[in-house]
């Protein structure tokens, strides 16, 4: 991983995007799978009782804290540290833990980017996608517009699905993106499922998408080390109260190095 550091951080300079092959153990890719059915079941139950079902098959967001395996796999990401740490020129948060298994349409196949807005003064986000089974063009290896992390406006599809490359992988490879790509989960054409564990880091003064502390606090799992504490939130929270604000400095919710 170490002598590949350079290759990496070279290739989401340029290309905008990089592939980290087989990261995560045949074990752990096992364990996520086999969680990540009842995590989707969970969340089509409160969407399908919100009348909130359509368009998003398949997918299931802030999974952290159903089971231990998707904690066990966040901590195999310090191993990306380095390279995470090089995008955004210090401290990162989780932003939003997913699951997608691709089995039909879904917002995801649309061209899209997942930051709202354009910047070339600073990076605020990184994509990272897990890839719980073999990535493959039949099975709908993700579109990427490579170097379109400079271009502001969204591509025409013809000229998005014209030039863009395919991701492939084994399982257990991460795929890293600069989240102003343009991109496209791939349609799968096969009769088996595609599935992926979809991860987002941003800039600790980011709000996350869910308070990942919290949940983390009221989910049992309260073995954490530094380097979790610090990607789940912990280091960058909002006191609730006078009490909280006024603590010494090494108990304060948003630490220092935070920027």
């Amino acid at each position: 991983m170490n002598t590949n550091l350079a290759r990496h951080e070279a290739e989401l300079e340029s290309q905008g995007w990089t592939v980290v092959p087989r990261l995560i153990h045949e074990e752990l890719v096992g364990a996520l799978n086999h969680a990540l059915v009842p995590s989707l079941d969970k969340r089509d139950a409160i969407r399908t009782a919100n009348g909130l079902m359509e368009n998003c098959q398949g997918t299931a967001h802030h999974v952290l804290s159903d089971d231990r395996c998707y904690v066990e796999l966040l901590a195999k990401f310090e191993a990306l540290d380095p390279i995470v740490k090089w995008f955004f020129g210090g401290n990162y948060i989780l932003n939003s833990y997913g699951g997608f298994i691709n089995d039909g349409k879904t917002y995801a196949h649309d061209v899209h980017r997942d930051i709202r807005f354009h910047s070339n003064a600073k990076r605020f986000m990184l994509n990272t996608l897990v890839m719980l089974d073999e990535f493959t063009e039949p099975n709908g290896a993700t579109h990427i517009l490579s170097g379109s992390q400079h271009q502001p406006e969204r591509p025409s599809n013809d000229t998005f699905f014209r030039d863009a490359a395919r991701v492939t992988g084994e399982r257990g490879s991460v795929l890293l993106f600069d989240s102003r790509i343009w991109h496209a989960a791939g349609e799968n054409t096969t009769n088996l499922p595609r599935r992926a564990l979809t991860l987002t880091f941003t800039c600790p003064f980011f709000k996350p998408q869910l308070d990942y502390p919290r949940l983390m606090a009221s989910s049992g799992i309260s073995t954490l080390t530094p380097f979790l504490r610090q990607v789940i939130g912990f280091n960058a929270r909002v006191p609730a109260s006078l009490e909280e604000f006024y603590v010494p400095v090494e108990q304060r919710f948003y630490q220092r190095g935070q920027d």
